[in-house]
């Protein structure tokens, strides 16, 4: 965040920077300087370099950043965007008050790729309540005319959206539709900035938890008209109670990432310090003496990267501490009477325990619970809506739609595990005992575990026989399960090979034998089969976020993993860990980009990614596993533009599979045998149409890849526009092979028709005559070799 104006044209009463403890601003300058502006590029450029950071996202911020006017706002941007590697895109965002928002900041924002966020409490009544100038005038109007100027055609994609100040004496119904009205992409409800030194409002007759009821009015309203746009908290808590990042640091457990550069060039923590004491973000550090690694390694920077280990212990022993996280740091301090400092849950706690329990209640829980011993399998519901149906046989999916791919899956394991618990024959001793316990009284904990995406390996393999898996890995399910909860259940789990592994977790080191495993809210106990107290992970299973709404597991630790037909790799080193950290945040800025339509649904449904070994030189080697929906298998190539490629395809393959297990799109009963273009060996219907819908993404990848050669000459280019001659060719044939099977059912007719709908725009557009004829060469020698 860097601040490029130290005061604001209005007066806000509820404002942290100018109405809290923290005076720090009266000092400062009203606008950066070029020398701190110069120098601030600078150590960016460095960060990114030295880290091969793919982006960094800048935000312009003040006071009101628009007071500095149009000639410094582009100094600023220009200077950013010039320290930064070639190789480093710029997230640049304002965010204003909108009042001064003018053709001709627009205009520049257009030119510079600044997306604009404006501060708007609600209707008139509501933002009126705080928001207006120092004589008293209303800010609404023209705030409006900021947001309908960002709405016309040509400035619409700068809009990133508005953030609205909770007050609960505004009424929530009537934000809520004043907002909605205006089409944002987003809309951030924020609670006012208090600790427990000076405490939010709650006014009489507004109940214990007044802030939880207010969002829960405007989360009933936003599910019901279908989620029109992004809410950060909301989606947060969905997020977060599935096992994913939360999208925003008032929630969840993920480190914060953010330092602000004042005008000055002084380096401060989050802003939203400012509202504990006076002093409260400040560092001591400057950009002149020092480095981005240097603001890294502050304490107070730590203390917000601690995680589960940072919060106080009323927050580590509660259950739903995974969502939560503590609440905002900020919200967490009380200074009086030895009052603990930041050590405390937030002034906010019961609101967010009521917000996340409500949001629960109100559909995001449990798909369905673990069946008792004996039970039948429970039906899968009907997951999909039409919509959906019509989305994915084009071969897209965007988050919503692989969300509920993601539901029915875990609803799938659920059945299939208990249908292979009752298969053993084994009784109910201690995992599957309190796994059915804790799927009554911690759903949440359970999902996360069963989600694994190996969890329905180990039941699939139970089924077909495979007992030599043994039943193990089920006691692993609810030893991980236990230490999630925290609440001191213990669980007797054999290790095999050296190894004690906990899904989701990682593994331990212990002794062959049986090992017993506690949960404890500060972690966890192994007591192994010698006596000996283990009480951390050998090795953690490691999750890397590539994007800011996309977390993934590198999963190089589960003994499962070798479902897919690849051999998978061993342990990651810390060099390859870097690596492939790297490679997936390039991968993913390219997805985005190129591949918008797939990047969606990938960021909410790919949770893991198995390393596997390389295969034989110039081949690239993955794999999809049909019983573990959520990961895919690679082997990382020697580009990440091949690895966005290899993440595509394979997900093709985990998102059909899933919507195999909900639709009949062919007759099971078929025994035919078919070609597909690019192989010599017939293969059934199902092959077939794994195939072709595994290609939609590759053709859409090589269209991408040339439209962003368009007119280039070189060796990319070229490659680029014989592998999209040659692969549109490919699935258009594989999509007809399919329609003229006999093969399909109707419902199946339907989908590759879907299929048809997405692959023939891209078979008009034109090609040079030399990329047809390499395309040609290609398929030839392909033919010869054998695919």
């Amino acid at each position: 965040m860097v601040k490029v104006h130290s005061r604001c044209d209005l007066a806000c009463d509820h404002c942290y920077v100018y109405e809290h403890a923290d005076t720090s601003w009266r000092a400062r300058p009203r606008v950066i300087g070029d020398d701190v502006l110069a120098k601030t590029a600078e150590r960016i450029g460095e960060h990114a370099s030295a880290h091969r950071l793919p982006a960094v996202r800048a935000v312009l911020h003040g006071g009101e950043p628009l007071l500095a006017g149009p000639d410094r706002l582009r100094r600023v941007a220009e200077a950013l965007r010039a320290a930064l590697p070639a190789d480093c895109a710029l997230d640049l965002r304002i965010h204003t008050n909108g009042i001064r928002l003018g053709r001709e900041f627009c205009d520049l924002f257009a030119e510079l790729d600044i997306k604009v966020g404006i501060s708007l409490d609600g209707d008139k009544v509501a933002n009126d309540r705080h928001r207006r100038f120092a004589d008293g005038r209303s800010s609404h109007p023209l705030v409006l005319r900021a947001v309908a100027l960002l709405r016309e055609p040509e400035y619409r994609h700068l809009f990133a959206g508005l953030l609205c100040t909770v007050d609960v004496e505004n009424d929530p119904v009537a934000v809520y539709r004043a907002v909605a009205e205006l089409h944002p992409p987003a809309v951030d409800f924020l609670l006012p900035h208090a600790t427990w030194d000076e405490p939010p409002k709650r006014p009489s007759g507004h109940g214990p938890t007044p802030y939880a009821d207010w969002l829960l009015t405007v989360h009933g309203l936003w599910e019901a008209d279908g989620r029109p746009f992004a809410v950060r908290t909301f989606e947060s808590v969905h997020r977060t109670l599935r096992g994913f990042t939360s999208l925003t640091e008032s929630l969840g457990l993920e480190p914060s990432d953010l330092v602000v550069l004042e005008t000055d060039g002084a380096f401060e923590q989050v802003d939203s310090l400012k509202t504990a004491f006076d002093g409260a973000p400040a560092t001591g550090f400057d950009v002149f003496a020092h480095s981005l690694d240097d603001v890294a390694r502050h304490p107070g920077m730590a203390a917000r990267q601690s995680g589960l280990a940072g919060l106080s212990s009323t927050c580590r022993s509660c259950p739903v501490v995974r969502t939560c996280g503590g609440g905002l740091y900020a919200h967490r301090y009380r200074g009086d009477d030895g009052g603990g400092g930041f050590d405390n849950p937030s002034v906010y706690c019961g609101d967010l325990m009521t917000l996340i329990n409500g949001i629960t209640a109100a559909g995001n829980g449990p798909v369905t619970s673990v069946p008792a011993q004996g039970a039948p399998p429970q039906v899968v519901p009907a997951a999909l809506a039409p919509t959906q149906i019509d989305e994915l046989a084009r071969g897209y999916g965007g988050a919503d739609t692989v969300r509920a791919l993601a539901r029915s899956q875990l609803a799938i394991t659920r059945a299939m595990l208990a249908a292979a618990w009752d298969a053993s024959g084994q009784g109910r001793p201690e995992a599957w005992s309190l796994l059915s316990e804790l799927d009554g009284s911690a759903p949440a904990v359970v999902d996360v575990v069963l989600a694994h995406p190996y969890a329905r390996t180990w039941a699939a393999r139970q089924l077909a026989g495979d007992l030599g898996v043994g039943l193990g890995p089920l006691a692993g399910l609810a030893a991980a399960a236990a230490v999630r909860a925290g609440r001191g259940d213990a669980v007797p789990v054999p290790v095999r090979g050296g190894w004690l592994h906990l899904p989701t977790l990682g593994r331990i080191a212990a002794p062959d034998g049986e090992a017993v495993v506690t949960g404890r809210p500060d972690g966890f106990t192994v007591r192994a089969a010698d006596g000996s107290v283990l009480t951390a992970l050998t090795e953690p299973l490691r999750r890397v976020r590539p994007g800011s709404d996309w977390t993934v597991a590198l999963e190089d630790v589960d003994p499962l993993r070798d479902s897919h037909d690849h051999a998978v790799a061993g342990r990651l080193t810390d060099g390859e860990l870097l690596d492939w950290t790297g490679a997936l945040r390039e991968a993913w800025e390219l997805l985005g980009r190129d591949l918008p339509g797939y990047a969606a649904g990938i960021g909410a449904g790919l949770a893991a990614v198995t390393p596997l070994r390389p295969g034989p030189a110039g081949r690239e080697v993955s794999s999809a596993a049909r019983q573990a929906f959520g990961v895919v298998g690679i082997a990382r190539p020697a580009t990440a533009p091949t690895l966005a490629l290899l993440l595509a395809h394979e997900f093709q393959h985990v998102k059909l599979g899933a919507v195999l297990d909900l639709l009949d799109l062919f007759d099971p009963a078929d025994a035919g045998l078919y070609f597909a273009p690019w192989r010599p060996d017939p293969r059934p219907v199902e092959g077939l149409l794994q195939g072709t819908y595994a290609h939609l993404a590759v053709t859409e990848y090589w269209g991408a890849r040339c439209l962003a050669y368009d007119g280039l000459p070189g060796e990319a280019a070229d490659r680029a526009r014989a592998e999209f001659a040659l692969w549109r060719r490919y699935t258009a044939e594989a999509v007809e092979r399919l329609a003229e099977s006999g093969a399909l059912t109707d419902l199946g007719l339907s989908f590759t028709a879907g299929m048809r709908e997405t692959v023939t725009p891209w078979l008009a557009v034109p090609l040079p005559a030399a990329a047809e004829r390499a395309a040609d060469r290609a398929r030839q020698q392909r033919a010869e070799i054998g695919g």
